[in-house]
């Protein structure tokens, strides 16, 4: 790619983010009426009427509107939009008796589903703190720091290391097998990294520096493979491999229907999180002030994992996810691996200036534009077949919303900024 070139990709992506990504959002999502945001549409940007209010969702947009705003987007629309979302979550969704936010209301902010789930509370410390640094609203940082100090005390294993993740509305340890409370996850520790990196950037308090550097070690150090150091996806309590299962209270299986285990539970890695987490672990060790080429080897490998397995060189774009020693297992292709790839083949270049990153950007970054990219509406498709045919037409939900899609235009205009600079 020669600088026309990266010119003309970043003028794209300029182009969708501000004429078509975030007026679908700002256009749509608020709620006037109850509060909060509206985060269900069809294939034509219709509110689907799902009465649902999802701890993800709502966390999600704050973020995402909270973002943009910082980034220097929306003349002040997204800042407005994501204290809206703020103010339902912290009067409709916050546990005034034992603290942290249910995992779901309704439309009008009656709680449906009481469980405290750290995935949700995850996002809650990251999109909380993010809009504390696009605002200074001091009130976030208190509920972003308050939720990790609930983590801290009911979730932290103090004798095996990393986090439970599924809770009663009292902090009550879940049962077992499908409830959680048995089960450790790197989707989790993952997005607890990201957190507490944020909410670290936020404050500069020793105990979040501290708890940032643990959950890394935490990742490198139990949940990648020890070979291929690729991500293992769940564990038991000990961090011995566990196949990996779905859960009551879901997240991210929509797509696998009723099906109780995957047919490779205990051999299977995404090429999504392998590459959000190096992006995500190199944020981190910025933010920490910790030099970040001792960690090039674990880096290289996984970037190098996704180019040999994850990248489709015919059709273009990211695979779903396959075997940690290579072949893939599953060849559509889902919105959020695009999006994470593209952040993250785009940062491998800045760091390692190897043109074979360079070149897998640009390949997804065709595919995305191409073939998954609603133009006509304005959002991202969810899921497309291998050759880029629709599977689901719909636009959004409590599980896609926009996090992955405006985080990655944001970040990927930065990046190719620095490359034209």
């Amino acid at each position: 790619m020669d600088k026309q070139k990266i010119q003309s990709v970043k003028t794209e992506a300029e182009n969708h983010l501000i004429k078509e990504l975030l007026p679908f959002w700002i256009d749509r999502c608020k709620d006037e009426k109850h509060g909060g945001f509206v985060t269900h549409f069809d294939k034509n940007g219709n509110d689907s009427g799902e009465d649902q209010k999802s701890l993800i969702a709502q966390t999600r947009t704050i973020y995402s509107m909270a973002s943009a705003h910082r980034a220097g987007y929306g003349a002040g629309k997204c800042a407005e939009l994501a204290k809206h979302g703020v103010d339902f979550l912290i009067e409709k969704m916050w546990d005034q008796k034992y603290g942290g936010f249910y995992w779901t209301v309704d439309r009008s902010g009656n709680v449906q589903i009481d469980k405290k789930i750290i995935y949700g509370l995850s996002f809650a410390i990251y999109a909380l703190s993010e809009y504390s640094m696009a605002t200074r609203d001091r009130r976030c940082f208190e509920y972003a720091e308050g939720t990790f100090d609930l983590i801290q005390k009911y979730a932290a294993d103090t004798r095996y290391g990393g986090y439970f993740e599924m809770f009663e509305r009292d902090w009550t340890l879940c049962g077992p097998g499908s409830a959680g409370g048995d089960r450790k996850t790197l989707d989790v520790h993952m997005h607890l990294m990201e957190a507490f990196t944020n909410l670290y950037q936020c404050s500069h308090k020793q105990v979040h520096q501290r708890k940032l550097n643990e959950i890394i070690q935490v990742l490198i150090h139990r949940i990648l493979h020890p070979e291929f150091k690729t991500g293992i996806p769940q564990f038991w309590q000990d961090w011995q491999v566990a196949p990996q299962i779905k859960f009551d209270i879901i997240w991210g299986w929509d797509r696998f229907a009723e099906a109780g285990s995957k047919v490779q539970a205990e051999d299977n890695t995404s090429y999504g999180h392998n590459i959000e987490f190096c992006w995500l672990l190199l944020q981190a060790l910025d933010v920490l002030d910790t030099d970040w080429k001792s960690y090039s080897e674990i880096i290289l490998k996984q970037l190098d994992h996704t180019l040999e397995n994850g990248i489709d060189y015919e059709f273009g774009g990211v695979y779903v996810e396959g075997s940690h020693r290579g072949g893939v297992y599953d060849m559509d292709k889902e919105f959020w691996q695009q999006a994470e790839v593209m952040i993250g083949m785009l940062e491998a270049f800045l760091r390692f200036g190897k043109d074979k990153y360079l070149h897998a950007y640009e390949n997804v970054h065709r595919f995305v534009f191409d073939k998954m990219i609603n133009h006509a509406v304005g959002e991202w498709l969810p899921l497309l077949t291998r050759e880029g045919k629709p599977i689901w037409p719909h636009l959004s939900h409590s599980w896609k919303v926009n996090y992955h899609t405006i985080r990655c235009m944001v970040q990927c205009i930065s990046r190719l900024g620095k490359l034209l600079s």
